[in-house]
């Protein structure tokens, strides 16, 4: 567990879990269109409906309030790779600090697999599921 700083007239200490800092990451990555989901997240049908782990494909280390990230994510084919991978990494590492406070130095995008025949309507209903189920607001 981190310890998020905290002022003065805290009234007590603040720790947020690596296994949290890694669901924010997933959430924030899922966001990113051509991001179909994260490796160990899509191989059974529960899962894709809701029922799994956000924080499964992504790693955490912490060091002086500094974070490095690395998740392993699916694409959807026809997208650009580097593009998906760039906006991943921004959106993960804006979300990371807004809502931590952490500073996250190195966000690492390892592409692991990619999805045929995914179809367009499927991958909104699978974000606006994980969203609600993590209350992640857009940042």
């Amino acid at each position: 567990m981190t310890e998020i700083k905290k002022d003065k007239e805290s009234p007590g200490q603040v720790k947020i879990a690596d296994e949290a800092i890694a669901i924010i990451a997933g959430a924030a990555a899922l966001e990113i269109e051509g991001v179909v989901g994260m490796e160990g997240n899509l191989g059974d049908f529960a899962q894709v409906f809701g029922y799994r782990n956000l924080g499964k494909g992504v790693a955490v280390s912490i060091e002086n309030g500094s974070a490095t990230i690395t998740l392993r994510v699916l694409l959807k084919f026809g997208y650009r790779v580097q593009d998906v991978s760039e906006a991943a990494q921004k959106r993960v590492k804006t979300a990371v600090e807004t809502m931590t406070g952490l500073t996250a130095t190195t966000v690492n995008i390892n592409v692991t697999g990619i999805l045929f025949n995914v179809h367009d309507d499927l991958q909104p209903r699978i974000k606006s599921i994980f969203s609600k189920k993590t209350n992640v607001e857009t940042l």
